[in-house]
């Protein structure tokens, strides 16, 4: 099976080449994940205004979801993107294997809302209803439920282009977690 290319700004559409251009702007460089969804017209405009949409989570607690659901889906290249934002966020190094894992030892909520991105993942949808309601008695709502859901589905999207293309990654590569030690 041939893998897609990350396309170069000159092969993507004139409105593709504007949200590159944005990009370069806003984060020094345009991540060869993004440049993989300018294949399509829409996808990368559309991606972004979902992934950049409001919600009820944090940025750390979204780093949380964007783990734990990478790390089931098996995708080495959100693993490694997220590794790099969750430490701009603050996690440490074992705080970020740990929520791989799907658990935060270090942080009740935070281990109720990485518990339940891994098993609804893990589950496609049907949440083990233990995990449901350890979540609720963490504290979280129904909005963050619903929130958490769209971010799952979201990353969810990001590792299947990324494990379907083998787009090069190009951040510091994440270890598998049977390497290192949680």
């Amino acid at each position: 099976m041939s893998t897609l290319n990350v396309p170069k700004r000159e092969e993507v559409s004139t409105g593709n080449q504007a949200i590159f251009d944005n990009l370069e702007k806003a984060v020094g460089f345009v991540p060869n994940l993004y440049a993989t969804y300018a294949h399509s017209e829409n996808a990368l405009a559309n991606y972004l205004n979902f992934a950049n949409a409001k919600t009820s989570l944090k940025a750390k607690e979204k780093e949380v979801v964007n783990l734990a659901v990478s790390e089931v889906n098996g995708c080495l290249y959100c693993l490694s993107a997220h590794t790099a934002i969750a430490k701009m966020n603050g996690f440490t190094e074992g705080q970020i294997l740990e929520l791989r894992d799907g658990k935060a030892s270090f942080d009740a909520k935070l281990d109720a809302l990485a518990r339940l991105a891994k098993n609804i993942t893990e589950n496609r949808g049907a949440t083990d209803a233990p995990v449901l309601e350890n979540f609720f008695e963490a504290g979280w709502t129904k909005e963050n439920l619903i929130d958490t859901i769209l971010l799952v589905g979201d990353k969810t999207i990001s590792n299947y282009i990324n494990n379907t293309a083998d787009t090069p990654i190009d951040f510091p590569v994440a270890q598998p977690l049977e390497t290192v030690e949680i």
